[in-house]
């Protein structure tokens, strides 16, 4: 298969976005600017952002996959993330932005003390790493087996392109490049789910699929015990996984996303942003798969996959695209990865240099760094964690036999859930003593650890939604027995408590607090970039198609070219406002 045009299409993409960064490099001069942005994020810019970041690869190949064997069940996800999302722009995403964080790692500091935020940095330190090269080889092998794609160069242009523009640009790149990522992802998408349910004959052509014995059992919404295995998919599964998703998207680690945008109400406008695109993705990313297994169920299960279902989306966009837009799609998957891996690369970086090394300085008695050198340091070790990335990845794609791979996945989903409990309760209930989130996290660890002991010596296997139901319930009864012992904590633990919520309830004072406003600067790049990306799209109408493949590329293109016009629209008049600035935190 000729690969020439989906290449030179990623080419101009990847392209694309090493000039987004090099755009916004001149933006960071101190510390706050490459870590969160300075705190001067528009709403649309930190809630497309937030939307990509929350879009991985998953969406399109598990999520997909589970949505082609099971229907419309798996879409409890979503459903979980829209009732988050409520919840953060009803209140929640005001309250973290004014923490007036740099990191998340401070927010740990001030709720509950420096061993906490001390233990968040050095697990991410070990973890994130792994983690994103999980996810860069799993775009990777998924590439490979389904359009052909060497491995090795996969890793490598991903990798360095993220490293490239995250290294230059620190927040204001990955910002900017998920918006841009996001203006080509949500048109695609789009267009997939149309092209799905034009092909599988409308509503009437939908619902006489349904009817078929074989998916009509497959597909109802909550499944019979025992009809897929583990279990999945059942009344328990579903409770499983709304609960953890919900609480999981409530806790103190998802302050992060909302630190970077200008002040509290900003901060609400970037949740409802997530929450009406959210909606929009429960139509756009489950008609696909399913149609896919009414039309082409066996060029599905033929895929050189362990798990043929998750190709679903790929197959039939392979099959319904016009010439040309494939290329788009794959760049679509390539944009899910890359703005996971750059928002975690940006964030652990700005721990790195605001919560670890700070502590060790003053231990050996050496002075602050200047902001400069902040900046510098910043890059550095956005550097070295992106080749520790792309290393671990070769390695894995070298190996694939090595257990490294399955041990991380266990580890991760054994202890994701328990740590985050405390700092789901640390936003909800106030009277927490300061050793609360290691007792909490130790009791919601024990159930996962009872399951793995259970399993090797008794040869009981733990269901997935037995394991979360027995953590909450765990992590719930550490919950109580902290509260109960609030009485006996310090004054001085309590008036840090007290001023903790009290800030996080105190409206930010924009003028006096940042003063510097870059809302121009943030349409105009960002205007400027989408008209050429949308006239670059616009170059596949030299592709030869019908007309309503025509058509297809028109739609794509002018979504990007039209999102152009209006932020360069909106910019008319407007001027950036620097004042000088001061330290919020």
């Amino acid at each position: 298969m000729n690969h020439s045009l989906e290449y030179l299409t990623i080419g101009v993409y990847l392209l694309f976005l090493l000039v987004i960064g090099h755009a916004f490099s001149r933006l960071n001069r101190n510390l706050s600017d490459y870590v969160r942005g300075g705190g001067q994020g528009t709403w649309w810019m930190v809630g497309m952002s937030m939307m990509m970041a929350g879009t991985s690869t998953n969406t399109f190949v598990g999520t997909a996959g589970a949505v082609f064997q099971a229907g419309p069940t798996p879409l409890v996800v979503y459903a979980a993330a829209i009732v988050a999302g409520v919840i953060m722009g009803a209140f929640l995403a005001a309250w973290f932005r004014q923490t007036r964080a740099y990191t998340v790692a401070d927010i740990y500091r001030e709720r509950f003390g420096p061993e906490v935020e001390q233990f968040s940095v050095y697990v991410g330190i070990v973890l994130y790493p792994i983690s994103a090269a999980v996810m860069l080889l799993g775009l990777a092998v998924f590439c490979a087996a389904v359009f052909g794609f060497a491995m090795t160069p996969t890793i490598l242009g991903i990798g360095v392109v993220v490293i490239a523009y995250s290294t230059a640009g620190g927040k204001w790149a990955v910002l900017a490049t998920d918006f841009f990522q996001g203006l080509i992802l949500i048109p695609i998408s789009m267009l997939v789910a149309w092209l799905s349910w034009r092909a599988v004959g409308g509503w009437d052509g939908f619902a006489a699929h349904l009817q078929v014995p074989a998916i009509a059992r497959d597909f109802q919404w909550v499944k019979d015990a025992g009809q897929f295995s583990g279990e999945r998919f059942d009344a328990r599964w579903v409770a499983a996984v709304f609960a953890s998703m919900l609480m999981g998207s409530l806790t103190l680690l998802s302050a992060g996303k909302f630190l970077a945008v200008k002040d509290g109400r900003e901060a609400k406008k970037a949740a409802w942003f997530t929450v009406a695109i959210g909606v929009i993705n429960l139509g756009v990313f489950f008609v696909p798969p399913m149609v896919a297994r009414f039309l082409f169920e066996a060029e599905v299960n033929a895929m050189p996959l362990r798990n043929p279902a998750e190709s679903a989306y790929a197959v039939i966009a392979m099959k319904l695209l016009p010439n040309g837009l494939l290329g788009v799609l794959i760049v679509a998957m390539f944009a899910a990865t890359m703005s996971s891996m750059d928002t975690g690369l940006n964030g652990m970086t700005g721990t790195i240099v605001r919560n670890l090394l700070p502590p060790l300085r003053r231990r050996l008695g050496q002075a602050e760094m200047s902001p400069t050198s902040e900046v510098w340091t910043c890059k550095v070790i956005t550097v070295l964690l992106g080749l520790a990335i792309i290393t671990g990845a070769l390695v894995l794609a070298a190996r694939p036999k090595l257990e490294l791979f399955d041990v991380f996945l266990i580890v991760s989903s054994m202890i994701g859930l328990p740590i985050g409990l405390p700092l789901f309760f640390g936003v909800f209930v106030r009277k927490l003593p300061r050793w609360s989130f290691f007792f909490i996290f130790g009791c919601a660890m024990v159930p996962p650890i009872w399951s793995q002991i259970d399993h090797a010596v008794f040869g009981n296997a733990w269901h997935y939604q037995d394991r979360i139901l027995w953590v909450m319930v765990a992590g719930t009864a550490g919950m109580l027995v902290s509260r109960a012992c609030w009485r006996w904590s310090s004054p001085a633990y309590r008036a840090q408590v007290e001023a903790f919520f009290a800030k996080m309830r105190r409206p930010i004072d924009y003028a006096r607090e940042i003063g510097t406003d870059r809302d121009s600067t943030q349409l105009r790049i960002m205007g400027r970039v989408s008209v050429v990306g949308g006239l670059c799209v616009s170059l596949l109408f030299l592709v030869p198609n019908d007309a309503a493949g025509r058509g297809a590329v028109a739609f794509v293109a002018g979504f990007v070219l039209l999102a152009g016009v209006g932020l360069l629209w909106a910019a008319r008049g407007r001027q950036d406002v620097e004042k000088p600035e001061t330290d919020p935190s």
